[in-house]
């Protein structure tokens, strides 16, 4: 386990209740200055390839990308995260679903600031927690920006294909788009989103970034 692996597992801790001495000397050790929240590993995998095609070293740059597996724990990771915590600088990506806990959480430490605010990309006030928004998840920000033909066929490079195929002509995924049954497909299996996370953002041409998962990694 990386350093960093080992900050995100006692912020985890803490968040549930746990002592937050361990979190705060690796922060002061690794010199962290950002917390990215993702509501789970797919979007960590996701934001881990969009980095790595870019050259980015995250970890190195202080910044700690971490999977809350779920977006209601984010006042909790807020809390301990930024002031009174570590008083780290927050951002995350969450689906349109779930914007009102990102945005609840990340208002409340913002209101412990007292300094000028600007408006955040989610278009809610903000000082300098900032988060980005997926229209529905990240899944379908991906799938639309490939294209469902690009998509399909790199289900059948991952040789996913036949699964795809028994997958969508169940009777309950007849009154789908193609995109959304490809959707669906990708939550079907335990670890399909994390890995299919990591292969569609590769298979992204420059110009095909989601504008909400470029807009997270060029403020990074």
């Amino acid at each position: 386990m990386t350093d960093m692996g080992a900050f995100r597992e006692t912020v985890t801790a803490w968040a549930a209740g746990g002592p937050g001495d361990r979190a705060r000397e690796l922060a002061a050790r690794l010199s962290v200055r950002t917390a990215v929240l993702l509501e789970g590993p797919s979007d960590l995998a996701a934001v881990d390839a969009l980095a790595a095609s870019r050259g980015r070293d995250l970890e190195a740059e202080g910044v700690c990308v971490l999977a809350m597996n779920g977006a209601m724990s984010a006042g909790r990771f807020a809390r301990v995260l930024g002031p009174p915590g570590l008083g780290l600088r927050l951002t995350g990506l969450c689906d349109e679903a779930e914007r009102g806990y990102y945005a609840r959480a990340l208002e409340h430490d913002d209101a412990r600031h007292s300094d000028a605010r600007h408006s955040g990309p989610d278009g809610t006030g903000a000082r300098r927690q900032e988060f980005f928004v997926c229209s529905a998840d990240l899944e379908d920000e991906l799938i639309r920006a490939l294209g469902v033909s690009r998509v399909e066929e790199l289900v059948q490079e991952e040789g996913d294909l036949r699964a795809l195929r028994t997958f969508t002509r169940q009777p309950a995924q007849q009154d789908r788009t193609s995109q959304q049954r490809l959707r669906r497909f990708l939550g079907t299996k335990k670890g399909r989103k994390i890995h299919y996370g990591r292969v569609l953002v590769e298979a992204l041409s420059p110009g095909q970034v989601p504008a909400p998962l470029d807009g997270l990694l060029t403020t990074l």
